[in-house]
């Protein structure tokens, strides 16, 4: 029998729990608050885009730019994203609404940098003299081939009106889920204020 003096003590894995506990706790709760608990989320009266519930997960693709390189293909993960579907010759309601995602991105300060902005182009790629001079840091992205096309599929209608024409504006959080769409009558400033409200209880991008 081992006497209590030469008996070892076992090291106390009680700090390690607590240093995981207080790294992992936020990231949980963050999850599900906006994925577990319906309660929570913001009713119709709190935000000014149509909720997508349950969020899309959408697939990791490699789409080519207009000047044919290849996107990586989590590149709509990483960051808040603002997507804007449409022909590449971006009519006026086009620019309109790629406008308003910049100024968007823009008024957020310091956390403009969480945000990028996405142009998925359904044909006619594109005006580069525009998309070029007004839009510098926008990733446009070509839906040329039909398996391209099939990420379109995941986007909600409404009003049976094809994703390519319905005008609207997209958020996709970090993690690649299609949560959120504004409609082009939607308030312009309605969508700063959801995504402020987003970035600022998020512990993700």
């Amino acid at each position: 029998m081992t006497s209590p003096a030469h008996a070892t003590t076992r090291p106390s894995r009680k700090p390690l729990y607590i240093l995981a506990a207080l790294f992992f706790l936020p990231l949980i709760l963050s999850f599900a608050l906006y994925y577990g608990l319906r309660g929570w989320r913001p009713s119709g009266s709190t935000h000014h885009g149509d909720l997508i519930d349950p969020a899309r997960p959408l697939p990791a693709t490699e789409l080519l730019t207009p000047q044919d390189q290849t996107l990586d293909e989590d590149f709509l993960r990483g960051k808040w994203t603002l997507v804007y579907v449409g022909d590449g010759a971006c009519d006026v309601h086009c620019r309109d609404a790629l406008t308003l995602t910049r100024q968007t991105r823009l008024a957020l300060n310091d956390d403009m940098q969480r945000v990028q902005r996405v142009f998925f182009v359904t044909g006619n790629c594109c005006d580069m003299v525009y998309l070029d001079a007004q839009h510098p840091g926008l990733v446009t992205a070509r839906l040329d081939e039909a398996a391209d096309r099939a990420i379109l599929e995941l986007f909600p209608r409404y009003g049976g009106i094809p994703v390519e024409q319905a005008q609207r504006i997209y958020i996709i959080d970090p993690l690649g889920n299609l949560m959120m769409s504004y409609a082009p009558d939607a308030p312009r400033k309605g969508l700063l204020e959801d995504l402020e409200h987003l970035l600022k209880l998020s512990h993700i991008g």
